[in-house]
């Protein structure tokens, strides 16, 4: 089974020939079966109804106003390999994606959809990184790896006071014979806070119980005093750490490996970006950033917490401490059972626009 592992991680295993099933979940075959794909039948007024049945009938739904859809529902073991989402950007920060392993109770993924996939603030733009693709326009890709042993439930949630026509996706896996027993379960929790002068550090994740390791964060920084803001430290407190990590940065651009400010420049790579930046005559500045661990893990045996300073500078050269407005994703793998998320904000209080 460790073949397995190489099968999702690299092309050095795609001459690997595996005892593993590809299936793929999308509105033209909601439930991934085998032979089950195209079978809807066009109405009169569908585009493809001079065609006929198997002809792009039904390539998207709607998200109804307050309700969840199930995107998918895997029984079986596997590992989902890729999803792609396509939606107008009303939903980016209105409709919360949640994924659930092998019937848990409690989401080990709840997250903004355009928070997800790297698009902060509710705008769109595009990435060029290795786990999150977004290419024009609007084009969401995940290649996180997501193993289940007994079940994988994707669900959308339409928190919006309007229905949201032209939800497009699909979601590619692999169903296997089992699988290792040291396999982490993937998990994502967005948090947004205000800094404040008293102390100016948002929290990016806290309260992870379990073995495992962090693999990724997002930033959607808006940033509401003049002048540099990014001085801050990001800080990782592993297995028992109080008041002293064990990881410290070095600066908020040098996190997400840039340098010097960024020097006003933006950029996207595999595995770090400063992809958006916009700052309009009238508009507070805005900014997105993010920073992938795939090479470089955070691993933990016990537990994890995960910080961030908003710092700028005061004229006589001093550090200033902020009071910046900051959504953040974390990505990870861990064991299970996860400990609860704090509850997520309505739609209201996740708006940045």
């Amino acid at each position: 089974m460790e073949a397995l592992m190489r099968f999702c991680l690299g092309l050095g295993s795609l001459p690997l020939l595996l005892d593993a099933e590809t299936r793929s979940i999308s509105a033209e075959n909601p439930t991934g079966e085998k032979g089950g794909g195209a079978k809807a039948e066009p109405t009169p007024d569908n585009p493809a109804s001079e065609l006929g049945r198997g002809w792009k009938v039904r390539p998207c739904i709607t998200l109804k106003s307050g309700e969840t859809v199930t995107l998918a529902d895997i029984k079986g073991c596997g590992v989902i390999q890729h999803i792609w989402i396509t939606v107008t950007e009303k939903a980016y920060r209105d409709c919360v994606l949640r994924m659930y392993w092998d019937d848990e109770e409690t989401p080990s993924v709840e997250v903004p959809l355009g928070d997800f996939f790297c698009n902060g603030h509710g705008l769109r733009y595009e990435v060029n990184a290795l786990p999150i693709v977004v290419n024009p326009v609007g084009g969401f890709n995940c290649y996180f790896p997501m193993p289940f042993r007994k079940r994988a439930l994707i669900t959308i949630e339409n928190q919006r006071w309007e229905d949201i026509h032209g939800f497009f996706y699909q979601i590619t896996y692999a169903l296997v014979p089992d699988l290792p027993e040291n396999i982490g379960y993937f998990h994502a929790q967005w948090r947004r806070s205000m800094t404040t002068r008293e102390r100016p550090e948002h929290t990016i994740l806290d309260g992870v119980k379990g073995r495992g390791h962090y693999v990724g964060t997002f930033l959607a920084w808006t940033q509401l005093s003049n002048g540099w803001w990014g001085e801050g430290e990001i800080k990782f407190y592993i297995d028992g750490d109080t008041e002293f990590p064990t990881i410290c940065g070095t600066g908020t651009e040098d996190y997400v490996g840039g340098a010097w400010g960024f020097g006003g420049k933006t950029y996207s790579t595999a595995f770090l970006g400063y992809p958006f930046r916009k700052a309009d005559p009238g508009e507070v500045p805005r900014h997105c950033l993010y920073r992938f661990h795939i090479l470089d893990p955070i691993r933990f045996r016990s537990d994890l917490k995960v910080t961030i300073q908003a710092l700028g500078w005061y004229p006589n050269g001093k550090f200033q401490p902020l009071t910046d407005d900051i959504a953040s994703v974390a990505y990870w793998y861990q064991t299970e059972p996860h400990a609860p998320f704090p509850p997520l904000p309505p739609a209201k209080e996740r708006w940045s626009r």
